[in-house]
């Protein structure tokens, strides 16, 4: 189904789209005859990105009518999905089938595909992003055809999985899965800036999932989130941290009411339901916001938090919270974690692009020296492409866009800006 001169924003307002079309196809066939007779196309998810990564001014391709599918295959320990299921959906089919991922984002709102196309990610950690738990990938390619990549057998798979959406149209992932466990989530308030950097490691090897809310002006929280059976054994004491456990539910922004939250206060439940952090029958917020992330190098985390914390007073007045978490590295290209063990720091910003940009370029002057890589869905100013130079891959990433899309069909203007053409 097309529609024309369809108008779609973004999640947060912020990016309106104006493609030529609009396709919302019902069937893999439709997708394919779109893709074959685009001159340029471009797949967007739920809309959750903070930029202009989804946009187009040819066909966008939105596949919420494809048909939501799961399939486990107990013996390989995988699930065969959907790839614009949202996280939410395909958590509590495979829950009820007995099996878990090992890691969800704060929003289980937002699409399998999209979050592995940006390098989403949660927490811990042992706790790879999204897109390193895939085993293989179909989609449709520049000519309208259907391609399948396996890791360990097709040579073009570590950089197609966090492909940016310039490979091809997604249709259908394979995931690595485990099976189903609980968690018990707990809010330690109270916490100084200057224990959570200086004990850095003691607080983030502390749960399953760690993370840390501050707004950079007072204290941080830290949500510790254990597997339930080690809950008891592994909670810290009421003193750590020199904090105090919390005695109500809490949101990450003080103040705000905790009804759209995951439960807390150590109540045990499934891991689909504490390991977000937002409960996905609510809309976490109005979207009034903006986000950043980057990943540092987890040698440089205190580093890079202390700088931050400088900049408090410049931040502080338009800044939402901030999220401190862990990633594990991974072998994928342009995963922001690629090789190495990364600690990230978010920023949800409040929604006045003037007023952020300022805090916003300071803390990408001190942070992008230190080796930070921007998350490819977030807000920047100078971006990815000023870290680009820290992918080892990235050559070979181009070369896998002229090898797999020689049209160029599926490139945008975002994608053009990181790898120009030639």
């Amino acid at each position: 189904m097309s529609e024309q001169n369809e108008r779609t924003h973004n999640w947060a307002g912020n990016v309106v789209f104006s493609p030529a079309r609009t396709h919302h196809p019902a069937s893999l066939d439709e997708l394919q005859r779109i893709v074959a007779g685009a001159r340029s196309v471009r797949v967007l998810g739920t809309g959750h990105s903070f930029n202009r990564i989804a946009d187009t001014d040819g066909d966008l391709v939105v596949l919420d009518r494809l048909e939501p599918q799961v399939q486990i295959d107990p013996d390989a320990g995988t699930a065969t999905v959907s790839a614009g299921m949202r996280l939410a959906d395909l958590a509590s089919r495979l829950h009820a089938a007995g099996y878990a991922l090992t890691a969800l984002p704060s929003l289980p709102h937002i699409s399998l595909a999209g979050a592995c196309a940006t390098g989403t990610h949660g927490s811990g950690d042992g706790n790879q992003g999204l897109a390193a738990l895939v085993r293989g990938m179909r989609f449709v390619g520049p000519g309208g055809d259907v391609v399948e990549l396996k890791r360990g057998e097709s040579p073009d798979f570590d950089g197609a999985v966090v492909g940016l959406g310039a490979v091809g149209a997604v249709t259908q992932l394979t995931v690595d899965v485990v099976p189903t466990f609980d968690v018990a989530q707990f809010v330690h308030e109270g916490v100084a800036l200057s224990e959570l950097i200086g004990r850095f490691e003691e607080v983030f090897s502390a749960g399953y999932s760690v993370s840390a809310f501050t707004d950079w002006r007072g204290d941080a929280a830290v949500w510790l989130k254990l597997r339930a059976e080690q809950a008891q054994a592994s909670r810290p004491a009421a003193d750590w941290l020199g904090g105090h456990p919390a005695t109500h539910a809490a949101h990450p922004i003080p103040g705000m009411s905790a009804e759209n939250c995951t439960e807390q206060l150590g109540v045990p439940g499934p891991w689909h339901e504490r390991l977000p952090h937002f409960r996905p029958g609510f809309t976490p917020s109005s979207g009034a916001e903006l986000q950043s992330e980057f990943f540092i190098p987890r040698p440089q985390a205190a580093e890079a938090l202390s700088a931050v914390r400088e900049l408090g007073p410049l931040i502080a007045p338009v800044v939402q919270i901030s999220e401190v978490r862990t990633v594990a590295a991974d072998d994928l290209w342009l995963s922001p974690a690629y090789h190495r063990d990364s600690v990230t720091i978010h920023f949800t910003w409040i929604a006045d692009r003037a007023a952020v940009d300022p805090a916003l370029a300071a803390v990408e002057r001190e942070l992008l020296p230190l080796g930070a890589r921007p998350h490819w869905g977030k807000v920047f100013l100078s971006g990815p492409k000023a870290a680009l130079a820290t992918y080892d891959k990235a050559g070979d990433f181009r070369a896998l866009l002229e090898r797999r899309d020689p049209e160029r069909k599926f490139r945008n203007a975002f994608v053009r800006d990181l790898f120009p053409d030639r």
